[in-house]
């Protein structure tokens, strides 16, 4: 890791004075969070999240328990994306409305806490990305960006989190539940619920049989469903005979409906909506 990356980091956040954080429990966002902690006075630290039913509960548990091990302040605001009609027309713009109904509510706690600044986990990478509303709202909402401002990519943070000792140093993306609804179908509470469910659900069917993805996604189609999976588990579940199978059935059982396929995992929000 490029030390002067690092020491422009906390620079950065020395400049600010105080940030709440909104905060995701992710690798991205954990930097930013440690890196504050580093630079600034605790009691000019906030970490926020924001909860609403397309935060899987496991992944609200693990903020909790990384704020925690940090030693930060953590609040959770409870958010209503699904009262936003372009959020649940999930046209293709859904990020573009998930990220300004949560960075306000984040921005709103900031000043009654007598924080200037809201900050992101946003990096450089996520500025070469072909297809992100989400960052429109953050720029509308003048929104700061640390990782991206001290030039750090993926790898950078990846590589400063392990440094630091982070233990989601190495955890994989995990995006908010409506991201698996395809683009055209709306978002709906149910849809929310079912998704959650599902990955639950296939985790531990794999888990079972001796599979442990990195990366796991159950996705809702127009037309049926798909089961993502990373290379490796993906291989190893075509390499035990019904297995995918038996997968796919359990979650016809659970109320998925239309075929359904086990394939690679795509990060979607790497390329324009189809």
């Amino acid at each position: 890791m490029d030390a002067g990356r690092a020491g422009r980091l906390l620079s950065r956040l020395r400049e600010l004075g105080g940030v709440a954080v909104a905060f995701s429990g992710g690798v991205d966002s954990a930097l930013v969070l440690a890196a504050a902690l580093r630079a600034l006075p605790g009691d000019r630290v906030l970490a926020v999240i924001a909860d609403s039913p397309s935060l899987a509960r496991a992944e609200l548990t693990a903020a909790r328990e990384l704020a925690a091990g940090l030693g930060a302040e953590l609040a959770e605001v409870e958010v209503a994306e699904l009262e936003v009609p372009g959020y649940r027309a999930n046209a293709g713009d859904r990020c573009y409305f998930c990220k300004r109904t949560v960075l306000s509510a984040v921005g709103e706690l900031a000043v009654r806490r007598g924080l200037a600044h809201v900050a992101t986990g946003t990096h450089a990478d996520d500025h070469r990305a072909l297809h992100r509303p989400g960052l429109r709202a953050a720029r509308e909402l003048q929104v700061v960006e640390p990782l991206a401002d001290a030039g750090l990519g993926k790898q950078d943070v990846r590589a400063l989190a392990a440094e630091w000792s982070l233990s989601v140093a190495d955890k994989s993306s995990t995006p908010c539940l409506a991201s698996r609804i395809s683009v055209g179908v709306p978002v709906s509470l149910r849809r929310l619920g079912l998704v959650e469910r599902a990955e639950i659900a296939v985790g531990a069917r794999l888990a079972g049989a001796g599979v442990h993805p990195r990366d796991l996604r159950v996705r809702l189609l127009g037309e049926g469903f798909r089961v993502e999976l990373d290379p490796a588990a993906r291989a190893a579940v075509y390499a035990r005979p019904g297995l995918s199978g038996a997968v796919l059935a359990a979650l016809g059982e659970l109320g998925l409906t239309g075929p359904g396929a086990v394939a690679a995992y795509r990060a979607p929000a790497l390329a324009p909506p189809t």
